[in-house]
């Protein structure tokens, strides 16, 4: 293995990692920005560049679009030719994209240009990642280290729009892409004094099979899923889910007949490994579902504009930042699969609230709601992610890394997609029947299907008719939201009873190992620390 740092005999990181770690933040950051930064900036690049209603769409979601893609790919890639070879060329490639993207003249440009910034980003979260694990061997201060990049990336989706929103106050819509351009640079220049280098010195080759596969089994599936959030089941979403998993197996298949596999399958024989992802999928599933109705409860129920409604949600980055910087020392004192449990028993209790909310008066209940749901979501986040990473050996921490980041992309799919689905279900039982008599057959059709058709067929009605209308699309909205909820709750409250029995045993990170008594060795329990923090040779060295 080729290591550009120090070594020594202890595994406590020093001055030298814990500024690393602050150099790392940086791109997880500006990655999170860029999921959501555009949210206010698309009508204005609309009057622009005058894109189709299907340019547009592609606008905002290629980026996530190659993210999913590309994680598992450049994870591996990473553990092959260097992680910190692989975060400067992505850090490289995504700055020289957010210029192309921030003065892109044309659509077309601008959504290859976003592409280009999904497939560089997608080398951004499992290389820090992965290099989080390498330069923090010590478990606490690998937990410690995790839990503030994770709190980075939440505050940066949270407050994506809210600075999306002040710099179109001042600059034009490209502005928001050349955020990104400062914090690349300073990586570049600052990212090899400070970062290490890690590759093992038989790293294998990448197979393109692999890749392609990989990319046929992940791409249509978030693709199918998508288009099951915005328009129900139907033909073309299921028939792309369905090319998805038929790429996936035969991925799979490839996997266990290559020496050298783009993804170790092995990794899922642990069962940390395993319940680890497990909780972080369906975790993210719940709350990306949730998160969305309560995005539009608060613009399209409560009528508040983006700019108020974005900073209202600012509360779920701070508290999913809280919650995550609070768990390692909380995995200090207890159990972390009590942690976890704890965390997400907070959680259900922000489901629940969400559920009681209504559709007059639930402002207050659904910001209340949502935030309590991400302050409990955090724990879960930073000790899982970190119970993914450890548990591999440090070779592979990059597939490790990138497991764990596409359980989370692929989770929110699922969660926008089947509880998006659930709420549109009830939403149209509860519209059926429940409308003021004398619409016009454009409105009553625009009203069938959603909350934001209703809105924008109001606009065309006269005052009372216009408030009978919205008045029943958001009661029926609102209980669509209430009933996914009450699922989230189920959902969350089963990851809750699971974590607590997976990780039940795992000591706490602070808890030193039992000294041996006289006869047969016992065996340890296990602890949140894994195959990935026992290799005192691997150790990044203090520096001053």
């Amino acid at each position: 293995m080729d290591t550009d740092t120090s070594t020594g005999p202890g595994l406590r990181a020093g001055r030298r990692e814990w500024i690393g770690l602050a150099v790392l933040t940086l791109p997880t950051l500006v990655l999170a920005l860029d999921m959501s930064v555009l949210y206010l900036a698309s009508p204005h690049l609309g009057a622009d560049l005058g894109p189709t209603s299907s340019e547009l769409l592609w606008i905002m979601d290629i980026y996530g679009f190659m993210i999913a893609g590309f994680l598992i790919t450049m994870g591996t890639l990473g553990d092959r030719i260097g992680r910190r070879r692989l975060l400067m060329i992505g850090a490289f490639a995504f700055g020289v994209a957010s210029i192309v993207a921030a003065y892109a003249s044309s659509p077309l440009l601008l959504i290859l240009a976003r592409a280009l910034l999904g497939v560089a980003g997608a080398t951004l979260a499992p290389s820090t990642l992965s290099l989080i694990s390498n330069m923090f061997k010590d478990a606490g201060q690998r937990g410690v280290a995790i839990s503030i990049w994770i709190s980075c990336f939440m505050s940066g989706m949270g407050v994506g729009p809210v600075v999306g929103g002040v710099l179109l106050e001042w600059f034009w819509w490209g502005a928001v892409f050349l955020l990104a351009v400062p914090v690349m640079v300073l990586l570049l220049v600052v990212g090899p004094k400070v970062l290490p280098e890690y590759r093992p010195a038989e790293a294998g080759r990448l197979d393109l099979v692999s890749v392609a596969l990989s990319l046929a089994g992940i791409l249509p599936t978030i693709y199918g899923l998508k288009l099951m959030a915005e328009s129900g089941f139907g033909l073309v979403p299921g028939l792309a889910i369905v090319v998805g998993v038929v790429f996936a197996v035969l991925f799979v298949r490839r996997q266990h007949s290559l020496e050298d596999p783009l993804l170790n399958l092995k990794l899922f024989s642990d069962r940390s490994f395993r319940s680890a992802l497990l909780i972080i999928l369906v975790s993210t599933a719940a709350g990306g579902g949730l998160y969305l109705f309560a995005t539009q409860y608060l613009q399209m129920v409560a009528d508040l504009p983006p700019l108020k409604a974005g900073f209202l949600l600012i509360g779920t980055a701070v508290a999913s930042a809280v919650g995550s910087l609070i768990a390692p020392s909380l995995a200090r004192r207890f159990r972390p699969g009590h942690v976890v449990a704890g965390g997400l028993t907070v959680a259900v209790v922000g489901y629940l609230t969400l559920a009681a909310a209504d559709a007059e008066s639930g402002l207050v209940m659904v910001v209340v709601g949502i935030t309590l749901v991400f302050f409990g979501a955090g724990p879960m986040t930073a000790l899982s992610t970190d119970m993914v990473v450890g548990s591999v050996p440090p070779e592979k921490a990059g597939s490790a890394a990138s497991m764990s980041e596409t359980s989370t992309e692929l989770g929110i799919s699922v969660g926008v997609a089947l509880l998006g689905s659930l709420g549109t279900a009830v939403y149209r039982s509860q519209i059926d029947g429940s409308l003021p008599e004398g619409l016009p057959a454009k409105a009553l059709e625009q009203t069938e299907d959603t909350l934001a058709g209703a809105t924008a067929a109001a606009e065309d009605l006269s005052g009372a008719l216009s408030e009978e209308l919205l008045s029943a699309a958001r009661e029926a909205f609102t209980a669509g939201m209430n009933v996914s909820s009450l699922v989230g709750a189920a959902m969350v409250a089963t990851l809750a009873v699971i974590s607590a029995v997976a990780f039940g045993r795992a000591r706490p990170t602070g808890e030193s190992d039992p000294e041996p008594a006289s006869g047969p060795e016992p065996q340890p329990e296990p602890q949140l620390s894994g195959k990935g923090s026992a290799a005192p040779a691997e150790r990044v060295g203090d520096a001053d």
